[in-house]
Protein backbone atom coordinates (compact mmCIF):
# COMPACT_ATOMS: atom_id res chain seq x y z
CA UNK A 1 0.00 0.00 0.00
CA UNK A 2 1.14 3.32 -0.85
CA UNK A 3 1.51 6.00 2.11
CA UNK A 4 -0.11 8.56 2.41
CA UNK A 5 1.18 11.93 3.41
CA UNK A 6 -0.38 14.95 2.06
CA UNK A 7 -2.91 16.33 -1.24
CA UNK A 8 -3.28 19.55 -3.14
CA UNK A 9 -5.79 18.54 -5.40
CA UNK A 10 -8.44 19.68 -7.56
CA UNK A 11 -12.04 18.95 -5.66
CA UNK A 12 -15.35 17.40 -7.15
CA UNK A 13 -18.49 18.01 -5.58
CA UNK A 14 -20.82 15.19 -5.12
CA UNK A 15 -24.09 16.61 -4.05
CA UNK A 16 -25.72 13.46 -2.47
CA UNK A 17 -26.69 11.73 0.40
CA UNK A 18 -25.89 7.74 0.65
CA UNK A 19 -24.12 6.87 -1.96
CA UNK A 20 -24.06 3.48 -2.06
CA UNK A 21 -21.50 0.86 -3.08
CA UNK A 22 -23.81 -0.56 -5.84
CA UNK A 23 -23.80 3.08 -7.37
CA UNK A 24 -19.70 3.36 -7.03
CA UNK A 25 -19.28 0.41 -8.78
CA UNK A 26 -22.36 -2.14 -10.00
CA UNK A 27 -22.46 -5.56 -9.69
CA UNK A 28 -21.36 -7.09 -12.33
CA UNK A 29 -17.62 -5.49 -11.79
CA UNK A 30 -17.51 -7.96 -8.68
CA UNK A 31 -16.59 -11.02 -10.71
CA UNK A 32 -13.20 -9.16 -10.88
CA UNK A 33 -10.63 -10.03 -8.15
CA UNK A 34 -7.91 -7.28 -9.07
CA UNK A 35 -7.15 -4.01 -7.44
CA UNK A 36 -6.50 -2.47 -10.36
CA UNK A 37 -8.39 -1.58 -13.25
CA UNK A 38 -11.52 -0.56 -11.74
CA UNK A 39 -11.36 3.23 -12.42
CA UNK A 40 -12.78 3.22 -15.63
CA UNK A 41 -16.03 1.75 -14.16
CA UNK A 42 -16.74 3.93 -11.17
CA UNK A 43 -20.09 5.05 -11.18
CA UNK A 44 -21.14 2.87 -14.29
CA UNK A 45 -24.56 2.96 -14.01
CA UNK A 46 -24.48 7.11 -13.81
CA UNK A 47 -21.62 7.74 -16.11
CA UNK A 48 -22.03 6.12 -19.21
CA UNK A 49 -25.95 5.37 -21.18
CA UNK A 50 -25.02 1.94 -21.41
CA UNK A 51 -24.59 -0.88 -19.31
CA UNK A 52 -20.73 -1.63 -18.54
CA UNK A 53 -19.58 -5.04 -18.28
CA UNK A 54 -15.76 -6.43 -16.80
CA UNK A 55 -13.38 -5.66 -19.66
CA UNK A 56 -15.20 -3.56 -21.59
CA UNK A 57 -13.05 -0.46 -23.50
CA UNK A 58 -14.51 2.03 -21.83
CA UNK A 59 -13.29 4.98 -23.94
CA UNK A 60 -15.83 5.23 -26.61
CA UNK A 61 -19.19 4.70 -24.38
CA UNK A 62 -21.72 7.58 -24.64
CA UNK A 63 -21.63 9.60 -21.73
CA UNK A 64 -24.28 11.32 -19.67
CA UNK A 65 -22.74 14.94 -19.59
CA UNK A 66 -24.91 15.56 -16.87
CA UNK A 67 -23.09 13.65 -14.71
CA UNK A 68 -20.49 15.53 -12.37
CA UNK A 69 -16.95 13.28 -13.44
CA UNK A 70 -17.96 14.03 -17.03
CA UNK A 71 -17.71 17.60 -17.10
CA UNK A 72 -14.32 18.76 -18.03
CA UNK A 73 -14.14 21.04 -14.99
CA UNK A 74 -13.45 17.97 -13.12
CA UNK A 75 -10.69 16.11 -15.17
CA UNK A 76 -8.33 14.84 -12.41
CA UNK A 77 -10.04 15.78 -9.31
CA UNK A 78 -8.42 14.59 -6.30
CA UNK A 79 -10.45 15.00 -3.89
CA UNK A 80 -14.49 13.71 -3.97
CA UNK A 81 -16.67 15.56 -1.74
CA UNK A 82 -20.11 14.26 -0.73
CA UNK A 83 -22.47 14.76 1.92
CA UNK A 84 -24.14 12.08 4.60
CA UNK A 85 -23.98 7.92 5.04
CA UNK A 86 -21.23 7.63 1.87
CA UNK A 87 -20.46 4.26 1.02
CA UNK A 88 -23.98 2.36 2.65
CA UNK A 89 -24.68 -0.46 1.25
CA UNK A 90 -23.02 -3.96 0.95
CA UNK A 91 -19.35 -4.28 2.19
CA UNK A 92 -18.01 -5.00 -1.47
CA UNK A 93 -14.50 -3.66 -1.06
CA UNK A 94 -14.69 -2.79 -5.26
CA UNK A 95 -15.88 -0.04 -4.06
CA UNK A 96 -12.82 1.55 -2.35
CA UNK A 97 -10.38 -0.10 -5.08
CA UNK A 98 -12.38 1.65 -7.87
CA UNK A 99 -12.11 4.94 -6.15
CA UNK A 100 -8.31 4.38 -5.73
CA UNK A 101 -8.11 3.17 -9.86
CA UNK A 102 -10.01 6.02 -10.92
CA UNK A 103 -7.00 8.95 -9.34
CA UNK A 104 -9.25 10.06 -5.72
CA UNK A 105 -7.07 9.85 -2.83
CA UNK A 106 -9.13 11.73 -0.34
CA UNK A 107 -13.22 10.94 0.18
CA UNK A 108 -14.65 14.27 2.43
CA UNK A 109 -17.84 13.15 4.04
CA UNK A 110 -20.79 14.29 6.64
CA UNK A 111 -20.79 10.70 7.30
CA UNK A 112 -19.51 7.44 6.28
CA UNK A 113 -20.63 3.62 6.19
CA UNK A 114 -18.87 1.79 8.66
CA UNK A 115 -17.22 -0.83 6.60
CA UNK A 116 -16.51 1.68 3.48
CA UNK A 117 -15.20 3.81 6.08
CA UNK A 118 -12.65 1.01 7.25
CA UNK A 119 -12.14 -0.51 3.98
CA UNK A 120 -10.31 3.11 2.77
CA UNK A 121 -7.92 2.63 5.21
CA UNK A 122 -7.03 -0.84 4.14
CA UNK A 123 -6.31 0.68 0.36
CA UNK A 124 -4.83 3.57 0.95
CA UNK A 125 -7.70 5.96 1.09
CA UNK A 126 -8.25 9.22 3.64
CA UNK A 127 -11.75 9.09 4.63
CA UNK A 128 -12.68 13.02 5.98
CA UNK A 129 -15.47 13.79 8.06
CA UNK A 130 -16.41 17.14 8.34
CA UNK A 131 -19.25 19.07 9.71
CA UNK A 132 -22.41 19.12 7.30
CA UNK A 133 -22.59 22.95 7.53
CA UNK A 134 -19.04 23.06 6.32
CA UNK A 135 -19.62 20.43 3.75
CA UNK A 136 -22.78 22.55 2.49
CA UNK A 137 -20.45 25.66 2.14
CA UNK A 138 -17.49 24.04 0.33
CA UNK A 139 -20.06 21.99 -2.35
CA UNK A 140 -21.47 25.65 -3.23
CA UNK A 141 -17.72 26.96 -3.39
CA UNK A 142 -16.72 24.13 -5.79
CA UNK A 143 -19.86 24.36 -7.72
CA UNK A 144 -19.04 28.37 -8.29
CA UNK A 145 -15.22 28.16 -8.59
CA UNK A 146 -13.90 26.43 -11.64
CA UNK A 147 -10.49 24.73 -10.86
CA UNK A 148 -11.25 24.84 -7.04
CA UNK A 149 -8.82 22.74 -5.22
CA UNK A 150 -7.99 22.20 -1.33
CA UNK A 151 -4.64 20.82 0.69
CA UNK A 152 -5.06 18.18 3.17
CA UNK A 153 -2.40 17.08 5.77
CA UNK A 154 -2.39 14.30 7.44
CA UNK A 155 0.39 14.72 9.70
CA UNK A 156 -1.12 17.93 10.98
CA UNK A 157 -4.70 16.25 10.30
CA UNK A 158 -5.68 19.92 8.67
CA UNK A 159 -7.89 21.19 5.38
CA UNK A 160 -7.00 23.92 3.61
CA UNK A 161 -9.13 25.55 0.82
CA UNK A 162 -8.77 28.06 -1.81
CA UNK A 163 -11.22 30.06 -0.42
CA UNK A 164 -9.29 30.48 2.59
CA UNK A 165 -11.38 27.91 4.63
CA UNK A 166 -9.49 26.04 7.59
CA UNK A 167 -10.59 22.86 8.73
CA UNK A 168 -9.59 20.53 11.58
CA UNK A 169 -10.37 17.18 11.03
CA UNK A 170 -10.38 13.75 13.76
CA UNK A 171 -8.46 9.99 13.08
CA UNK A 172 -8.26 6.78 14.97
CA UNK A 173 -4.16 7.53 15.16
CA UNK A 174 -3.53 3.92 14.30
CA UNK A 175 -5.27 4.66 11.07
CA UNK A 176 -3.58 7.46 10.86
CA UNK A 177 -0.02 6.02 11.71
CA UNK A 178 -0.64 3.48 8.72
CA UNK A 179 -1.39 5.36 6.33
CA UNK A 180 1.33 7.42 6.82
CA UNK A 181 3.79 4.37 6.61
CA UNK A 182 1.68 2.81 3.90
CA UNK A 183 1.28 -0.33 6.26
CA UNK A 184 -1.86 -2.60 5.24
CA UNK A 185 -3.21 -5.52 7.43
CA UNK A 186 -0.43 -7.95 5.64
CA UNK A 187 2.59 -5.23 5.95
CA UNK A 188 1.46 -4.84 9.69
CA UNK A 189 1.52 -8.56 10.03
CA UNK A 190 5.12 -9.22 8.57
CA UNK A 191 6.30 -6.48 11.17
CA UNK A 192 5.82 -9.02 13.53
CA UNK A 193 7.91 -11.22 12.08
CA UNK A 194 10.61 -12.49 15.00
CA UNK A 195 7.66 -12.84 17.30
CA UNK A 196 5.57 -14.97 15.15
CA UNK A 197 8.60 -17.19 13.96
CA UNK A 198 9.46 -17.35 18.10
CA UNK A 199 5.95 -18.23 18.74
CA UNK A 200 5.63 -21.23 16.25
CA UNK A 201 8.99 -22.35 17.69
CA UNK A 202 7.32 -23.09 21.11
CA UNK A 203 4.51 -24.43 19.82
CA UNK A 204 6.55 -26.78 18.04
CA UNK A 205 7.99 -27.98 21.22
CA UNK A 206 4.79 -27.62 23.16
CA UNK A 207 2.95 -29.92 21.19
CA UNK A 208 4.60 -31.34 18.20
CA UNK A 209 1.69 -33.58 17.08
CA UNK A 210 0.28 -30.45 15.46
CA UNK A 211 2.61 -30.12 12.98
CA UNK A 212 3.51 -34.03 12.18
CA UNK A 213 3.39 -35.24 8.67
CA UNK A 214 1.35 -37.52 9.98
CA UNK A 215 -2.09 -38.88 12.32
CA UNK A 216 -1.29 -39.47 15.59
CA UNK A 217 -1.61 -43.05 17.13
CA UNK A 218 -5.32 -44.10 17.38
CA UNK A 219 -6.56 -41.07 15.24
CA UNK A 220 -7.05 -43.28 11.80
CA UNK A 221 -10.05 -41.55 11.08
CA UNK A 222 -8.50 -38.42 11.88
CA UNK A 223 -7.35 -36.40 8.61
CA UNK A 224 -3.28 -35.65 9.16
CA UNK A 225 -2.38 -32.13 10.36
CA UNK A 226 -0.29 -30.86 7.44
CA UNK A 227 3.11 -28.53 7.86
CA UNK A 228 2.12 -25.52 6.01
CA UNK A 229 4.74 -23.05 7.39
CA UNK A 230 6.68 -23.16 4.24
CA UNK A 231 3.77 -21.45 2.63
CA UNK A 232 3.98 -18.30 4.72
CA UNK A 233 7.00 -15.80 3.94
CA UNK A 234 7.78 -14.80 7.37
Amino acid sequence: MQAFSAVDGLVVPLDRNDVDTDALIPKQFLKSISKTGLGPYLFDDWRYVDRGVIGQDCSQRPLKPDFVLNQPRYAGSQILLSRDNFGCGSSREHAVWALDAYGFQVIIASSFADIFYANCFKNGLLPVVLDAADIDREIKAVEASPGYRMQIDLASQRITTQSGGVFSFAIDPHRKQCLLEGLDDIALTLQKTAKIRAYEQVRRSQEPWLFANHAPRNSANLAPVQDLSNLLEI
